[in-house]
């Protein structure tokens, strides 16, 4: 079997092929398909050392059909604009007093702005030259992007997120439960969902760990939230709720950082991959062939250490747990959804997919994250009942300022994408909108070739 990964230089992917390696899967051939020959050879270059010959083989490929052409699988984990892009979207939004995070609020909106084209034509690619194939979004905003792609690909197209399954595990964790016994009743859009039960031999054993303040303490999203803002929810949100619920705190930690997640990344990043130079695949450049993987594994934990670090600082959370800072995450969530499909295993998994009838108040093609039942025929979402009232309401603002958005970028519009921001409710003014708009159009050549209309 035959694996594609767009983003091939992307420097999660040795986690995937680790995954791989590790599960002896049916997986024989990963093709590495990547804009930056630099970055792809970098992590070809940690492939190669760490895998030593075992796992599938690694082959890279620049032309975009080539890499389709007889592939089962399609792993979509591009980024338009790279860490400059995300760098400009955090920093055109707090120019303004408003929220600059990668996928929520204003920077969602901007990056799938610029991404929304790119993926419409990835689709088409693979509707052209690899028609049987299946792809698994990673590609942030996970949400926008998916739905705009089953525009093509209708449920070929699966999204995947490993933040629920990773709440999941600190739950199970803080319950001293195996999470493979219980059942999470989670449900929304990706990064804006809610866990409502955790249900245990038919019992729901949330409300003793909602009443329980040191066992809330004891893992992240207990932390960012507090005991009382949960237990008035009767809820635990996914953690990027934090920066609806404490949009404040959150951009005045972000402001006071010394660095944007953004920019820190790209320091990381441009360190790391710098070191590779120009050099062939299977050599470092100015590092060392025997160094390529550790080097990588070092990056590798000091990011997942800092992940939501200036959330964590403004709540007094403290350090993450070491079960979180493996890095399984995407890679994990990835394969099973393959082994459920290719083996019609009929695994429970929370997916991005198409909404049918699961969620009540949003509509059959809307593009939600709830449980899935998947086998060999895909994934078909789970009715998870409404939201609550609050709930439901900023589900459907937010999946308007998408939908806004994903207009705006296949038709070009400029007054669009103003649009997709001023009704975003982390934005929510038409002037701030437009001037986030011009900031970016400023900076980023990449919107510039999207908003081409008024």
């Amino acid at each position: 079997m035959r694996l594609t990964i767009l983003g091939g230089g992307g420097f999660r992917v040795p986690l995937v092929h680790r995954a791989l390696t590790a599960e002896h899967s049916d997986v024989k051939t990963v093709v590495l398909h990547d804009v930056d020959p630099a970055r792809v050879r970098a992590i070809k270059a940690v492939l190669d050392e760490s895998a030593a010959g075992r796992g599938p083989e690694v082959v890279v490929e620049d032309d975009l059909a080539r890499a389709l052409a007889g592939t089962s699988f399609v792993f979509s984990a591009i980024r338009v604009g790279g860490l400059r892009g995300r760098t400009c979207d955090e920093r055109a939004a707090l120019a303004e007093g408003v929220l600059g995070q990668e996928t929520t609020g204003a920077g969602g909106i901007c990056y799938g702005l610029r991404t929304v084209p790119v993926v419409l034509r990835i689709a088409e690619a693979v509707r052209d030259h690899a028609p049987s194939a299946w792809v698994i979004n990673f590609t942030n905003p996970a949400g926008m992007v998916t739905e705009a792609m089953s525009r093509v690909l209708g449920d070929r197209v699966i999204g995947i997120c490993d933040s629920p399954v990773g709440m999941f595990r600190r739950v199970a964790r803080a319950l001293d439960v195996d999470v493979a016994d219980a059942w999470f009743d989670y449900a929304g859009l990706n990064h804006l969902g809610w866990l409502r039960r955790v249900l245990m031999d038919g019992r729901d054993v949330l409300p003793d760990l909602l009443a329980d303040d040191d066992s809330l303490a004891s893992f992240e999203e207990g932390q960012l939230f507090g005991g009382p803002w949960l237990r008035t929810l009767g809820a635990i949100p996914n953690e990027y709720l934090y920066y609806y619920y404490f949009a404040q705190d959150a951009i005045a930690s972000i402001v006071e950082a010394p660095a944007t997640r953004g920019e820190f990344l790209l320091q990381q990043q441009e360190a790391f991959y710098g070191a590779f130079g120009g050099a062939p695949s299977g050599a470092a450049g100015r590092g060392s062939t025997s160094s390529a993987a550790a080097r990588w594994n070092e990056v590798r934990r000091e990011r997942e250490a800092t992940y939501m670090a200036e959330s964590r600082a403004a709540t007094g959370a403290g350090g993450r747990h070491a079960d979180d800072l493996d890095g399984g995450g995407y890679d994990r969530v990835a394969l099973a959804l393959m082994r459920a499909i290719t083996g019609d295993e009929q695994a429970t998994l929370v997916l991005n997919v198409r909404n049918r009838s699961a969620l009540p108040g949003l509509d059959a093609d809307a593009v939600v994250e709830v449980p899935c039942l998947v086998g060999r025929n895909g994934a078909h979402p789970l009715a998870v009942g409404a939201l609550d009232p609050h709930a439901s309401a900023l589900v459907a603002s937010v999946k308007e300022a998408e939908r806004a958005a994903t207009d705006a970028a296949v038709s070009g519009s400029r007054s669009g994408a103003v649009k997709a921001l001023a009704i975003h409710p982390l934005v929510g003014s038409v002037r701030t909108a437009a001037r986030i708009v011009d900031r970016e159009l400023e900076a980023l050549p990449e919107l510039r070739a999207v908003l081409h209309a008024g």
